[in-house]
């Protein structure tokens, strides 16, 4: 079916409520679960966050045009916008070869601490939109989180990308989480979108109550944004791993929380970049177990469920 054909069957068949989200009492097997996570995959989703490395890869490993190229088919047939981290280390290939098969690319240039490394994610991103591979620019993630950079350090840097973009019409933001966009008003007025970071799983919330806890999420982040457009760049649930507070990290919580994101999504024609595609053994460290098992796909690329 086609992505606008996918959104209305999310709306009309799965009848989710206002904060609680989808009634799974009709979806009490297994079975029924599987099948109607696979109908909600297929159905389309707005967005998703690309991973990168396979078993025995990790940031710093250069990746080649072959490996994505292989990823970016398998997502294509599920998701309209693919969104990417970095602009060297082969992850420049990535808005490439999307652009190539007809998807849209948020486009992230990674910041640290390492000013060499930044110059390069900044050149880098400001080629791919220059070759017109760039429809949202995305200067730095999470920057503030871990302390990398000062604000005004951030704040210089994405109006150095505005600046060689403005007559691009490209729009350039940041991405952090939600509620830094209240806590940093500087950074939120120097964007021209705010990308938001909401994850109801890593704040020990159970999955009963999480999608309402997500719409707050949202709205304090779009409070915050004074009328410009929020997107959500990352949400997600693991599958496997430890449990935090509320949050358990199991198969059926997953699929749930999946589900009644890309309904709500739907309903409230919200964009949702879903984290992430695939299972990485490399995240796992200040993650813990569950770092490896965020993705819809396995390490191997198989399907979940």
């Amino acid at each position: 079916m086609s992505y606008r054909e996918g959104r209305k069957f999310l709306i009309e068949n799965l009848q989710i409520s206002e904060h609680k989200g989808v009634d799974f009492s009709d979806y009490i097997s297994e079975k029924d679960l599987k099948k109607l996570w696979r109908e909600t995959l297929d159905a389309g989703m707005h967005g998703i966050c690309f991973s990168m490395y396979e078993d025995g890869q990790e940031p710093g490993d250069t990746i080649t045009v072959e490996q994505v190229e292989r990823r970016v088919k398998i997502l294509k047939t599920y998701t309209k916008w693919i969104r990417s981290f970095s602009c060297i280390e082969g992850n420049e290939n990535i808005p490439r070869i999307a652009k190539k098969h007809g998807m849209k690319n948020l486009v992230g240039a990674w910041l640290g601490d390492d000013m060499e490394k930044n110059e390069e994610e900044i050149a880098g991103l400001i080629q791919l939109a220059k070759e017109g591979c760039v429809d949202i620019a995305c200067v730095g993630n999470e920057v503030m989180y871990r302390k990398d950079l000062t604000e005004q350090q951030l704040i210089d840097y994405i109006w150095r990308v505005k600046d060689a973009l403005k007559d691009l019409d490209i729009p350039v933001g940041y991405v952090d989480a939600y509620y830094e966009f209240s806590h940093r008003p500087a950074i939120t007025n120097s964007c021209d979108v705010i990308l938001a970071n909401c994850y109801p799983y890593w704040e020990g919330c159970s999955l009963e109550h999480s999608l309402a806890h997500m719409q707050q999420m949202f709205s304090q982040a779009s409070h915050a944004a004074n009328g410009k457009k929020v997107i959500i760049t990352e949400t997600g649930w693991p599958s496997q791993g430890s449990s935090l507070g509320g949050a358990h990290s199991n198969a059926e919580n997953t699929m749930k929380y999946f589900i009644n994101t890309q309904a709500w999504s739907a309903k409230d024609d919200i964009e949702v970049f879903y984290f992430s595609s695939f299972d990485e053994s490399w995240k796992v460290g200040a993650e813990g177990d569950v770092g490896a098992y965020w993705g819809l796909w396995d390490k191997n690329e198989n399907l979940k469920f």
